[in-house]
């Protein structure tokens, strides 16, 4: 998990710095071909198709994010950026452990049924370690006291039942964090921003269009990334809680099905 996010971050910053190159070498390459236009004006064909691709270019969804991104400014953008990629990491981690802690509960339940019947307790525990995912770890368990009595079996199988459900919920709170920070970042830019809109409306003392819209426009952008990130990260957070309780009733009902078996085969 540390590895995964030390990975994210080095992404993260590499593409900023690559985003800062980038809009670097556009602005260049606009200056270029503005000093270009001045001493060699294009033909009116020429030009039409120049306007054409650069239209194109334009348009395009990757450069219309990475312009915005860099006319939101970095101080504000940064901070909702790590939101995002903090918060997919979590997701990405749990989403994983998720599918790992997925069985087909049915299937273990008859393999041990069989192994009880065929060669005891000590199969079983076999088949329990055999199979992944916590299903199996509280079955062991159960399995582990059965010299106990069938109430140790149901007490350590619900104990530690318990243990494996608040596994399921680590890093969730993380997930939330980011999932909450983001908007309220976007929101604290977009007010500082519009904050220095006004101060520079002052030092001019004239209501200039110009200077209203870009400070507001600068000032919006970092409340736009930070409800993409806020529902982008929804989005994950929602689908890992309904693939949780997923989990956690499926466990409920297989646990039920383990007691039975073991008050048959005692």
């Amino acid at each position: 998990m540390k590895k995964l996010i030390a990975l994210f971050t080095v992404l993260v910053f590499l593409t900023f710095g690559m985003m800062q190159i980038s809009f670097a070498q556009s602005n260049q390459n606009a200056d270029d071909a503005a000093q270009i236009e001045q001493t060699d004006a294009p033909e009116i064909g020429q030009a039409t198709i120049m306007n054409d691709d650069d239209d194109q270019i334009n348009q395009s969804l990757s450069y219309v994010l990475k312009e915005k991104f860099i006319q939101g400014g970095a101080i504000w953008m940064t901070p909702i950026l790590l939101c995002m990629i903090f918060g997919l990491a979590f997701v990405i981690e749990r989403i994983f452990y998720l599918n790992l802690a997925t069985v087909n509960s049915k299937k273990l339940l008859s393999k041990l049924d069989e192994a009880l019947k065929s060669g005891g307790v000590e199969k079983a525990k076999q088949v329990c370690r055999d199979t992944k995912g916590p299903l199996a770890g509280v079955f062991y368990q159960g399995l582990d006291r059965v010299d106990e009595g069938i109430e140790s079996v149901e007490k350590a199988v619900v104990a530690y039942g318990g243990v494996q459900m608040g596994k399921l919920e680590n890093n969730l709170s993380w997930i939330s964090l980011c999932l909450s920070l983001a908007p309220m970042l976007g929101f604290m830019g977009t007010v500082i921003g519009m904050v220095f809109a006004f101060d520079n409306i002052e030092k001019a003392g004239d209501i200039s269009p110009t200077i209203v819209a870009g400070g507001m426009k600068v000032a919006l952008l970092t409340t736009v990334f930070g409800l993409i990130t806020a529902i982008i990260l929804q989005f994950f957070y929602n689908y890992i809680l309904s693939k949780i309780d997923a989990i956690v009733g499926d466990m409920e009902d297989a646990t039920i099905s383990f007691m039975d078996i073991m008050i048959k085969n005692k």
